[in-house]
């Protein structure tokens, strides 16, 4: 048993994604196409007698981390920092999720494997209504296509194969639970319609085409976002939002060139790993 381990886990912005429902939380989820971030969670995780979270030195309440604690059987104190904005399309809950799962397995001596660990992390985002694939995503890292929704035993990840600087500019929060808790239909007709583009042309470009053409369709683009992804095409660039947040992501220098200041970031190849 370890006193502590650290993990640390990619940010990821989604740009396309369907809702597919299933009673288990390990099955259902969503079919899409995002990017791991290099802006990611760095966390701890220590046995402790009774759990704690603490985010960027407040201490919070987050539902999936709970479920994985719980799943796992493990009191413990979770520490957590990231540069990332919370709610605003970022997967800051699956990455904590995903880094509790991987960290308190090796804690704690509970011996599973790197695909139960993500199943586990997966069903517990999906349990507490904060997302649908971020989880399966990070563990991916680069530039994930999930091709079925559920966690690692069921959901079959494909990637584009490339990597470069990406810009992220954020005007605000969006409500994942309101979005994906109604209707979905049209969003995953939509969603299907822009992983089926990008399948086909496995591309940076045709990915960031594809995740504009979704946010139009699923009616999810507010003004605000359209007003900076259309300067940003307009100067030259390359950009779209990010699902779920007010949120704006270009691939260079998009944002910059736009005017806008915008934070740096890029491509993280690997997935979820624990720091050594």
């Amino acid at each position: 048993m370890s006193d502590g381990v650290r993990a640390f886990v990619p940010g990821h912005v989604t740009g396309f994604f369907t809702v597919d429902r299933d009673d288990d939380p390990t099955k259902a989820g969503s079919r899409g196409g995002g990017i791991a971030l290099s802006d990611g969670v760095s966390m701890t995780v220590e046995p402790a007698p009774e759990t704690t979270v603490t985010l960027d030195g407040e201490t919070i309440e987050m539902a999936a981390v709970e479920h994985v604690l719980s799943t796992l059987r493990a009191d413990a104190r979770v520490t957590a920092e990231t540069p990332l904005p919370l709610g605003a399309g970022f997967g800051v809950s699956g990455a904590m999720a995903l880094g509790t799962a991987l960290a308190t397995n090796a804690a704690l001596d509970r011996g599973l494997s790197y695909n139960e660990l993500v199943t586990i992390a997966h069903g517990a985002e999906v349990k507490a209504g904060t997302g649908l694939g971020d989880v399966v995503a990070q563990a991916r890292g680069g530039v994930p296509l999930r091709l079925e929704p559920g966690g690692p035993q069921h959901n079959y990840v494909d990637a584009v194969p490339d990597w470069t600087r990406v810009e992220y500019y954020t005007l605000g929060e969006l409500s994942t639970p309101d979005v994906v808790g109604g209707d979905t239909e049209a969003l995953t007709t939509a969603g299907e319609r822009a992983l089926s583009m990008v399948v086909e042309e496995p591309t940076l470009d045709s990915f960031t085409r594809a995740s504009r053409q979704f946010s139009r369709e699923a009616g999810l683009l507010t003004e605000s976002v359209r007003d900076v992804v259309t300067t940003v095409t307009e100067a030259g660039g390359d950009a779209a939002m990010a699902m779920l947040g007010e949120t704006v992501f270009a691939v260079g220098t998009g944002l910059t060139d736009a005017g806008y200041d915008a934070r740096s970031s890029a491509v993280y190849p690997a997935g979820a790993t624990l720091d050594t």
